[in-house]
């Protein structure tokens, strides 16, 4: 008995001491906890956390259970992996008992270190797995109050106002609401619901969730997206009321006000099934169907493009709970659906930041302007006060005019917010289906508190900065002022413009731009976790590409836009190059896979289209810095820029073809992408002058960048990539997609003292210019035209710098969701410190650095179970540094 105990008294010294290496932050589907799991073997990912060097994992062990308390007995009645030797703590695939649909799991992982020793088990995770086939919705059906006619359909879209003869249309907002009984005790209850354009869930009088515009727009021809919500905390015993508001998004533009489109895929309408689990085993459900009642919404006007009207006098006290007398409502209509319904893969939109009011202003009597102090993507609140059947507008604006009164004429306009009070107090009002982009407010018909005027009372007014809540896992600060302003004047254009798709402004446009997904891909990754939203964007390609293989410059497609508005190889080879950035970044094999019939079908649409495997169409590089107002390529001809990014297409294929082990696709990639790379220089290179094309800025960085330069040409075209901004007293030229090639060919070259001189000014078009004329967002044009957009996220690259150059967090070649990481720090100019945390996939990296005259100093935190090389700068008296996991701090001189 006593060496028993002297055993186990070992062993739990071993475990202790064995501690520093321990599975966190555990995730499923890139997500913590996630509901609505659709995939049959869903990937699960963890991070390690030690409290010594050089931390490695040898092996691994994941217990799943379907009841918590089997998890904590060590019980994996639903897998049980064993021990795997491995390293590997991502995008690991479930390899158990068949998944339940609707159903809860419970997961942990333990871990061995390189030295075969255990650690204890993590905390428990879960995650609940969707709805898989159409039968598991159990008969729900799509449910409105009216149903559209078919002649009345407008798909796709028009651009603008549409036809004179299709009018103002109807505007059918309805609320829905269904009566239910709970007779004994419940252990679980889960809604799955999708409500087209967009929703919001009502339980016994209070809304679930904190989502905004659920769920997020897809391609509805061909699908939509359902949203998964716990209540089980919402319900009580006896009596409960689901209730259902309905907004139009996308799905039913209205033929009023401001409109970039004019669409109708149907009236609003909904699909729903609450599944419903009691402590005693049994379960029932609740399913959308003719049983539900419908009445108007006190919401009578709502456009993702021109506003929202709702009239507080129209509202149905207690609509949303039991016992509401719901005589005079009419029964539902059933009706139909997109043929697809799929789990929203992506984090929700949420309300994330709250402005105050920095000023206000009277314009006119009784119009108000208020200045929020900053630029936007969101929705005005206000607590009002006033006499039934008053009447506020609230008009949104990035600028102001002269005389102080909101501006829209670049961002369209009208778009009104309209209040109509129910004289009873205080009241609260915000709109629920749409949003703009702006950092004034104009109050028309009120005033603020203290004026007397006879006219309603502002009590409060706040901007809502609504965006998609990925998590925000970067963070970057200098010794330079204008470069932390650089930083944040971007952030916020990222923030703005990050909602279920990316878009390219919060209000004009709203659409999903594709170039921006990978020339600010980077910039985006370095500062959001956006790994779910990324098999999102990807997926919406999917569902835009054309039988001929078209991938649209925007996805999903509402409109199909005229020439290269529609077809331009660099907005539509996000399909090959966003998608492969995704596996870069986060090792998502799946992913690639999904997508490869994609890529190939696109790259097989490029070569139809190509003349001698040369492209010659398109936006080529979209507002570059040339004599004329921005728009297409002025500089850099046409040609360049398309034929270099289907060459680039082809290469990344070729790593896709070998990666998924098709090596028939392999060497037909390599062999195609050697024809256009020699037609490319036949056509573009002059060896005279070692320049591409004119010489621009974009033509010579992207040949660089992209592999195109022969090996003997390369210095000869970087220095003439010096030489032009250097003659041009170091200003940009490049546009929406030269200038982040630019930046990339300048810093692998060890040229960022460039980069710093381009950027480290105020007196020429650039980031710094648009700070000196106010800008607090970063704009649609280098020199902040009040014409176009101020809140334009396409210009943004000089933050992948930030992080991948002047920090030097960068990943090893061949490295995926960095596994390998190198450190290359790039102090330039007059910056004496600067500091980046990246949180990848597999943990927090973090780079600090110091200059204090010939020395140099660099802090860096490597996580768990991965390996980083630290590089000083060429000069410096230290060689490369090989490390493993843990904090180091190295010290080198100058030479």
């Amino acid at each position: 008995m006593k060496n028993w105990f002297v055993f186990g008294l070992l062993f739990l010294i071993g475990l202790s001491g064995n501690a520093q290496l321990k599975a966190v932050y555990l995730r499923c589907e890139y997500l913590q906890n996630p509901l609505g799991v659709e995939d049959p073997n869903p990937r699960l990912s963890w991070e390690l956390t030690s409290d010594q060097k050089n931390a490695r994992q040898s092996a691994y062990r994941i217990l799943v259970a379907d009841d918590p308390a089997l998890l904590k007995k060590g019980t994996g009645n639903v897998w049980d992996s064993r021990k795997v030797t491995s390293d590997a703590s991502i995008q690991i695939r479930y390899s158990g008992k068949p998944l339940v649909a609707g159903k809860k799991y419970y997961w942990k992982v333990m871990t061995w270190d390189a030295g075969g020793r255990p650690s204890s088990f993590s905390e428990p995770a879960l995650w609940q797995m969707g709805l898989l086939n159409v039968a598991d919705w159990s008969g729900a059906q799509w449910i409105a109050r009216e149903v559209l006619p078919e002649a009345n359909v407008i798909v796709p879209f028009a651009h603008g106002g549409g036809k004179k003869e299709w009018g103002k249309r109807p505007d059918i907002l309805p609320l829905l609401r269904k009566d239910f009984n709970i007779p004994k005790p419940v252990k679980q209850a889960t809604v799955f619901i999708s409500g087209l354009g967009h929703f919001e869930l009502h339980l016994n009088g209070k809304k679930t969730g904190d989502h905004f515009l659920d769920p997020g727009w897809t391609q509805y021809a061909k699908h939509a997206q359902y949203v998964t919500f716990d209540i089980t905390s919402q319900l009580q015993n006896g009596g409960n009321t689901l209730g259902v508001m309905l907004g139009n998004g996308f799905y039913y533009i209205p033929g009023e006000r401001y409109r970039k489109l004019t669409g109708a895929y149907g009236f609003p309408k909904m699909i729903a099934k609450l599944l419903i689990e009691y402590k005693d085993g049994t379960t029932a459900t609740v399913v959308s169907d003719n049983s539900w009642k419908t009445a108007e919404s006190p919401i009578y006007f709502s456009s993702i493009y021109g506003g929202e009207d709702y009239d507080a006098n129209r509202e149905k006290t207690g609509w949303d709970r039991p016992q509401f007398n719901d005589v005079g409502w009419t029964a539902a209509v059933v009706t139909s659906g997109p043929p697809q319904l799929q789990a929203q893969p992506a984090e929700p939109l949420r309300v994330l930041q709250s402005f105050e009011p920095v000023s206000k202003k009277e314009i006119t009597k009784g119009t108000w302007v208020y200045d929020l102090g900053q630029n936007f993507s969101g929705i005005p609140a206000i607590k009002v006060s006033g006499k039934k059947g008053d009447t506020i507008r609230l008009r949104p604006a990035e600028l102001v005019r002269e005389d102080g009164s909101a501006n829209q004429g670049a961002t369209g306009s009208p778009h009104i917010y309209t209040y109509v009070l129910k004289g009873n107090g205080v009241e609260e009002w915000q709109p629920r289906f749409t949003y703009y982009g702006f950092r004034y407010v104009q109050v028309e018909g009120a005033t603020p508190e203290g004026m007397a005027s006879g006219l309603p009372v502002i009590k409060e007014l706040k901007g809502l900065h609504i965006r998609n809540s990925a998590p925000e896992i970067g963070g970057f600060s200098s010794s330079n002022e204008l470069f932390n302003k650089t930083n944040d004047l971007i952030r916020w254009a990222i923030r703005s413009n990050m909602a279920s798709v990316f878009t390219d402004c919060p209000h004009r446009e709203k659409l999903g731009w594709l170039e921006e997904t990978h020339l600010m891909g980077s910039s985006v990754q370095y500062n959001y976790d956006i790994a779910a939203l990324c098999k999102k964007v990807v997926r919406d390609m999917i569902n835009a590409q054309t039988k001929d293989g078209l991938i649209p410059d925007i996805a999903p497609e509402y409109v199909e836009f005229d020439g290269g508005f529609r077809d331009s190889p660099e907005w539509g080879s996000a399909g090959v190059i966003f998608t492969w950035y995704a596996f870069q970044w986060y090792g998502d094999t799946a992913l690639l896979k999904e997508a490869y019939p994609m890529m190939k079908k696109y790259v097989s649409y490029l070569k139809a289209k190509s003349k001698n495997h040369i492209l010659e169409f398109g936006l080529s590089d979209w507002y570059d810095i040339g004599p004329e107002h921005p728009g297409v390529s002025q500089l850099t001809p046409m040609g360049v820029t398309a034929t270099a990014t289907y060459y680039y297409d082809l290469t990344i294929l070729s790593k896709v073809a070998a990666l998924l082990g098709i090596n028939d696709d392999l060497s037909l990639f390599e062999n195609w992408a050697k024809e256009v790379k020699n037609a490319f220089n036949d056509k573009f290179f002059n060896r005279e002058t070692k320049q591409y094309a004119t010489g621009s800025q974009a033509a010579n960085a992207m040949a660089l960048y992209m592999n195109l330069v022969e090996p003997e040409y390369r210095d000869a075209v970087v220095q003439n990539l010096v030489k032009d901004i250097r003659d041009r007293n170091n200003a940009l030229t490049g546009g929406d997609v030269g200038y982040r090639y630019v930046l990339r060919a300048l810093e692998d070259a060890g040229y960022s003292d460039v980069i710093y001189d381009m950027n480290n000014r105020s007196d020429v078009p650039g980031y710094g210019y648009q700070l000196a004329h106010g800008a607090t967002a970063l704009t649609e044009s280098w020199a902040a035209l009040s014409s176009v957009s101020n809140n334009h996220f396409m210009l943004g690259h000089l933050m992948e710098w930030f992080y991948s150059g002047l920090c030097g967090i960068r990943q090893a070649e061949g490295s995926v969701g960095f596994k390998d990481i190198e450190i290359r720090p790039h102090p330039v100019g007059a910056i004496t410190n600067a500091k980046a945390t990246y949180h990848s996939v597999r943990g927090l990296i973090k780079v600090n650095w110091q200059k204090e005259g010939n020395q140099l100093t660099v802090n860096v935190e490597i996580p768990a179970n991965t390996t980083a090389t630290i590089y000083f700068p060429p000069g410096y008296d230290k060689t490369p540094v090989k490390t493993g996991s843990g904090s180091y701090s190295l010290t080198a001189k100058k030479k």
